[in-house]
């Protein structure tokens, strides 16, 4: 899958969960990530986060952040 795909699936998530404010939105995102997607997706948009994380959300890039560590 393209990264420009996963950003934007990344970002959808992230707007869903906008709403919680940021202390919410960031574990249930991250959640969401690690529940649902694949773990090529993880790992190519990890690459992607490693390579500047070019157009990802405050909350999704943050959420990424605390994936990545936990993994």
């Amino acid at each position: 899958m393209s990264p420009d795909r996963l950003i934007y699936m990344a970002n959808q998530i992230g707007k869903f969960f906008q709403s919680q404010g940021h202390d919410r939105a960031v574990p249930g995102i991250a959640e969401h990530i690690r529940k649902f997607w694949d773990p090529r997706m993880r790992k190519a948009i990890f690459a992607h986060l490693d390579n500047g994380g070019t157009g990802l959300d405050p909350n999704v890039r943050d959420a990424l952040e605390t994936l990545k560590k936990a993994a």
